[in-house]
């Protein structure tokens, strides 16, 4: 049973994200998050999404795995940690909902099969890819070229890194020298995790102080740092820093970089088990989704066009391998 006290820290939670407001007739409220002063319909983040569908394919449902179709669902992981927009949870603080969910819901509408998301810990969306437990994982994972030894990968976004920082830091970051010496927040096991602890070294190799690298187990906990000033920046992925800048306005992004580094346009893919046989019907289903355009309406309803790709690509150049 869910306590007083757990929907007072989820509503608090939110408060900390944006301006929380209520509308609706009836029974039917429709809860929204949205910057303050905004006129237009801000993002819904109550229970009730009604979510944006579309029909099957026979011919692209036609390329699963007859286990698979005959099964009727498709086993997805996803994060369950709360990062809007990605992967979090509504206001009644049970419902998953966000950018990451709705299209891996398309793409089951397409291949004709329910989707049935398990949320877990970063780790264990591999963990359970790596066992055959999920059909695939849509929780803002990178296509790299480590990853791509043991998963396949169907792109459907582009994957931008981005550092936040308190309101009016005068702070810019454009390459190593501008992170030195200072406290950053960043989530373990993560590729802007890779990417700091490799300018924290460059930085000692070129006689700078290293990266106070700090962790913390959410996404609102980096905040309440943030705010406290216990940390001077937090490197996340751009659509988790740009809704919490734009929603509750006491933070600027400071600096945005590509999730796979220089030289190297990231992308965010659906990640399958290597040679699992899902891959293709992935890629299928997401280039029919841009066709349609529910793939388009998805990403602006969380405010993620900049984030489209013209086609899904299998497997394309990844993160480059971290050097020994």
């Amino acid at each position: 049973m869910k306590t007083r006290r757990t929907v007072l820290a989820a509503l608090a939670s939110l408060t900390a994200l944006g301006v929380l407001t209520a509308c609706g007739s009836g029974d039917a409220a429709v809860e929204q998050i949205k910057p303050e002063g905004q006129k237009d319909t801000g993002i819904n983040v109550g229970p009730n999404q009604n979510r944006i569908h579309t029909a099957k394919v026979d011919a692209i449902a036609g390329k699963l795995p007859e286990a698979v179709r005959k099964r009727g669902t498709l086993i997805l992981g996803v994060s369950a940690k709360s990062n809007p927009p990605l992967a979090f949870r509504a206001t009644d603080d049970k419902t998953l909902i966000g950018v990451e969910l709705d299209l891996a819901t398309l793409v089951s509408d397409t291949l004709g099969l329910k989707p049935e998301f398990n949320p877990v810990s970063w780790e264990n969306l591999f963990v359970g890819l790596d066992s055959g437990k999920y059909d695939a994982v849509f929780s803002n994972v990178t296509v790299t070229e480590e990853r791509k030894d043991k998963y396949d990968f169907a792109t459907y976004r582009l994957d931008d890194l981005a550092f936040e920082a308190k309101k009016g830091s005068g702070w810019t970051v454009k390459g190593p020298e501008d992170v030195s010496g200072k406290r950053i927040a960043v989530g373990s096991g993560t590729n802007q995790e890779k990417i700091l602890v490799d300018w924290s070294k460059q930085n000692e190799k070129a006689g700078r102080k290293g990266v106070d690298i700090k962790y913390y187990d959410n996404t609102t906990d980096y905040y309440l740092a943030l705010q406290s000033g216990r940390i001077d920046g937090y490197l996340g992925p751009n659509p988790t820093v740009a809704y919490h800048v734009a929603s509750a306005g006491q933070t600027e992004a400071v600096g945005k970089f590509s999730g796979a580094g220089a030289g190297l346009q990231g992308k965010i893919a659906a990640t399958t088990k290597k040679d699992s046989g899902l891959v293709a019907a992935y890629a299928a289903a997401i280039d029919h989704l841009i066709e349609n355009g529910t793939y388009a309406q998805v990403l602006k309803r969380w405010g993620l066009s900049t984030e489209a790709v013209p086609k899904s690509e299998i497997n394309p150049p990844g993160l480059p391998r971290t050097k020994s």
